[in-house]
């Protein structure tokens, strides 16, 4: 008898775990959606959180770390899925990872995730990401085949922001993509190809003349050009 009823109290307890459960579920459900609709990111973490306590799934990792992610906290981002490469990750995921590597300065990890998202949708804009952390990385063979791929696929309607001045500003993506030709013609030779490079950028100023990176990179091309000119020993008279 005692046996009995000590299962009973046992099952009843479950049940009355369960039932409460399944209401703070509801609860940080409603919580959640409540936050969204009232744009409290810091509330739909909280709220998420909870959720992923309570009821853990891959789905609500990934967007727990996507949220983190476009709050520019990377690193709580990276904690939340990790950054291990893995071939059953989400498109989320996966996205998370490789932006989220690149801002934490991380390019070599990060590349192994972008060559994902490139895999999985080949658009010049992760191309250029491509590009740019295979400049970092010194591969200016994969460098200049993502630029080739970037500068045959942009649409004229396609930007890159850029923020290096005090007004961040757009310019087309094909521009992007010449800027970044320009520096890898540049580094395959640091001497013999400024001209080159030089030509390129000028190029790209006439698709867009607001491309304030491009002058400042021009200007310094050219001030190296004139310091190797001024230690050239000049020919006696």
């Amino acid at each position: 008898m005692k046996k009995l009823v000590g299962l009973v109290l046992v099952i009843s307890s479950l049940m009355m775990s369960a039932q409460t459960n399944s209401e703070l579920i509801k609860h940080y459900e409603a919580y959640y959606a409540q936050m969204q609709k009232q744009g409290d990111v810091q509330g739909m973490i909280n709220g998420m959180t909870h959720l992923n306590i309570l009821a853990p799934s891959q789905a609500r990792m990934d967007t727990l770390a996507y949220i983190y992610m476009s709050e520019g906290k990377y690193v709580q981002a990276l904690n939340t899925i990790g950054f291990e490469e893995n071939a059953a990750d989400s498109d989320i995921a996966v996205e998370v990872k490789a932006i989220s590597l690149k801002a934490a300065k991380q390019p070599k990890m990060a590349i192994g995730h972008f060559e994902e998202v490139f895999k999985r949708n080949s658009s010049p804009v992760i191309a250029y990401e491509l590009a740019e952390l295979y400049l970092q990385t010194s591969n200016l063979p994969e460098a200049d085949k993502h630029i080739a791929f970037g500068l045959a696929n942009a649409k004229d309607d396609m930007k890159r922001a850029f923020y290096e001045s005090q007004q961040p500003y757009e310019v087309p993506l094909k521009a992007a993509f010449m800027y970044l030709n320009a520096l890898s013609t540049y580094n395959k030779d640091t001497k013999a190809n400024i001209d080159s490079a030089v030509d390129i950028l000028d190029a790209a100023l006439k698709i867009a003349p607001n491309f304030n990176m491009i002058n400042i990179t021009k200007n310094e091309l050219l001030r190296q050009k004139q310091m190797l000119q001024s230690q050239t020993p000049q020919p006696k008279q």
